[in-house]
């Protein structure tokens, strides 16, 4: 199975949050890891942010920008993405880099696995509904 990891659950990986256990566990599966390559900005700059509020130290924060893209088996172009991206943030009234996982997700027919509360709650109801699972759902 293909999943499509986003920078909420990415960034779980190298410092420990709620559900990093859930988020690590991605790792040692099966499942083939994807993303679009944005992933590699957005926990760069989650990290930064970690950081500057102590969450974080820098030594984590360069191996999260080390090793983020080795942890996926594809990093996918946003370029390839974008149109299909910009129209499903249009549909949504959602901002289109969140909706990059999104459109990676169905254009692979895969599952996008977030973090983001906020994100979920944009897609329930909707056509996409079916395809983005929650981390605290992942076993």
């Amino acid at each position: 199975m293909t999943v499509v990891v986003d920078a909420s659950v990415a960034l779980k990986w190298f410092v420990s949050e709620d559900d990093s256990e859930a988020a690590l566990g991605l790792l040692d599966s099966p499942e083939l890891l994807i993303a679009p390559d944005l992933v590699v900005a957005e926990v760069s700059n989650a990290a930064w942010r970690a950081v500057r509020s102590g969450f974080m130290k820098p030594e984590q924060q360069d191996e999260a920008a080390s090793r983020i893209g080795f942890a996926f088996d594809e990093l996918v172009s946003l370029a390839s993405l974008a149109s299909r991206t910009v129209a499903i943030s249009r549909l949504l009234a959602h901002p289109v880099y969140d909706c990059f996982y999104l459109a990676l997700a169905e254009a692979r027919s895969a599952t996008l696995i977030t973090a983001d509360r906020r994100f979920l709650l944009r897609i329930a109801g909707t056509q996409w509904e079916g395809i983005a699972q929650d981390i605290r759902r992942v076993h």
